[in-house]
């Protein structure tokens, strides 16, 4: 695509006016003509034109005076430079023509002088390119109409240097009225390019739902795979552009199709970052089980990414937490060897939660509970328990205490191990501590339960009878449990 970016670059600037080569090679009075040229200055190139400058003469970049004129759209000037009789098929170092600009700045008055004049109407520049290829790609209808129905110049009609026909390029630029003009003189085609990719995946891939759903009218091979295996759903989450994979979902796109890296849709969404077509994803049911191919989950991504959002949206799906990578590692021990304490808290606090769902046999055995949050609790709401809680790890329970109070608490040991594994001192208990302390809050408030009247109770059986007063001395044990939500 480099060097299409780069003709598309220098065909507008051109089309601006904006030198973008040095004139080094120029002889003063040529350079002044070429700069009189794009500044549509007639009597100055008329004055040059007396002292016999070079009206051909080329920059650095093999760009004539002529090239500025039509790039310009400056008829005066062209008209002025056809009577003189420049050349017009002198190509820049791009192969770039006068009859190329013509057709990508649209200018229908500029084409018809040039074709009279004998411009070469079947011209390519160095990437294929043709002027129904320009025109296509620059939405340049008038042009495209000329040469097909004017001029009747069907076989311009053919693949470029990557196999794009004008039709492909008009898709993958998003332009519906040329794409509709072109299906209305029957130019549609599903035909794949060097890299096998049909108007429906440069649409796709691009985000022009409109155009997705004009080619949809006419699609038979929904799940077409580039050379990359790729679907145009796939190409479309990618991208992030959510419209066009509901659109081609809603055609029968293939929601679980993989690549040939044996990369889902679900999961190059969230190494993208594209929090809501994760969502959406989800919500329509997409595969959450890793293929034999590819042993990790979605989670296990998002958990090594440290993306808090996605670990989330994720969690709240109800999805496997147990299952393992090729590594035998879960998306808690991926978390937690990445060095996401977040992610590592908020796992342990969605294992506990869904154990003890299955414990109270509440399950309704719908997967998601978007009602929940495993987040970390920043609410006012429970701000002096969280204090308390605070208070008890950092000043008042000793090395390994914690963990004292985590196995009674049931915590397990890979859940102990990877609150542990995030080391910043010798003095990292306390913070052990506080964090195992704030995922029990989280349980004991989604279970409805007053959470001081616990901790004093669940001090004094563990034996931290002294601990268990303190607390009750701080806090109000009538606390309205009710009132304390997680945020």
């Amino acid at each position: 695509m480099k060097g299409l970016s780069r003709l598309v670059r220098a065909g507008e600037d051109a089309a601006q006016g904006v030198v973008a080569a040095s004139h080094e090679d120029l002889l003063p009075d040529e350079r002044e003509f070429q700069y009189a040229a794009k500044m549509n200055n007639l009597d100055t190139m008329e004055k040059l034109f007396k002292k016999n400058v070079n009206i051909n003469a080329v920059d650095t970049l093999k760009r004539t005076a002529f090239h500025f004129a039509v790039a310009g759209g400056h008829v005066s000037v062209v008209d002025f430079l056809l009577h003189h009789k420049a050349r017009l098929d002198m190509a820049d170092q791009h192969g770039l023509t006068v009859v190329h600009l013509a057709a990508w700045t649209g200018n229908l008055d500029i084409m018809r002088k040039l074709v009279k004049a004998g411009a070469d109407q079947k011209a390519k520049n160095e990437e294929g390119m043709n002027v129904l290829h320009f025109a296509a790609q620059s939405n340049s209808i008038k042009i495209v109409d000329y040469f097909l129905q004017d001029l009747h110049l069907n076989d311009l009609n053919k693949p470029d240097g990557k196999g794009r026909k004008p039709f492909l390029l008009a898709c993958e630029k998003g332009h519906v009225d040329m794409i509709n003009n072109l299906i209305a003189l029957k130019l549609f085609t599903s035909e794949k390019d060097k890299e096998g990719n049909t108007a429906l995946h440069l649409a796709a891939k691009n985000g022009h739902s409109e155009v997705v759903e004009i080619l949809l009218e006419q699609w038979e091979e929904i799940n077409d795979l580039n050379q990359n295996e790729e679907t145009p759903f796939y190409l479309a989450v990618e991208g992030g552009h959510e419209k066009c994979a509901e659109l081609l979902l809603e055609a029968g796109s293939d929601i679980n199709v993989l690549t040939q890296n044996n990369t889902s849709a679900l999961q190059v969404a969230i190494q993208n970052g594209h929090l809501s077509l994760v969502t959406f994803l989800i919500d329509k049911n997409i595969d959450l089980i890793p293929k034999p191919e590819r042993q990790e989950t979605p989670l296990h991504l998002a958990a090594d990414l440290g993306n808090v959002e996605l670990v989330e949206v994720l969690l709240k799906s109800g999805c496997n937490l147990k299952t393992v990578d090729k590594h035998g590692k879960t998306a808690l021990a991926t978390a937690s060897r990445s060095h996401h304490a977040l992610i590592v808290d908020m796992i342990i606090k969605a294992e506990r939660y869904y154990a003890m769902k299955q414990t109270q046999l509440a399950h309704s055995g719908n997967r998601s509970d978007f009602s929940v949050s495993f987040k970390q609790d920043h609410s006012t709401q429970t701000k002096q328990i969280r204090s308390s809680l605070w208070n008890l790890a950092y000043t008042q329970l000793k090395p390994c205490e914690w963990k004292k109070l985590a196995v009674f608490w049931k915590f397990t040991d890979e859940q102990i191990k990877a609150i542990e594994e995030q080391w910043t001192g010798k003095k990292s208990y306390k913070e052990h501590g506080n964090r195992m302390l704030l995922i029990w809050l989280h349980g004991t408030l989604l279970a409805h339960q007053n959470p001081v009247k616990h901790l004093y109770e669940d001090l004094v059986d563990a034996g931290f009878q002294p601990l268990a007063e303190k607390i009750r001395a701080s806090i109000s044990i009538g606390m309205d449990s009710r009132k304390c939500v997680i945020s």
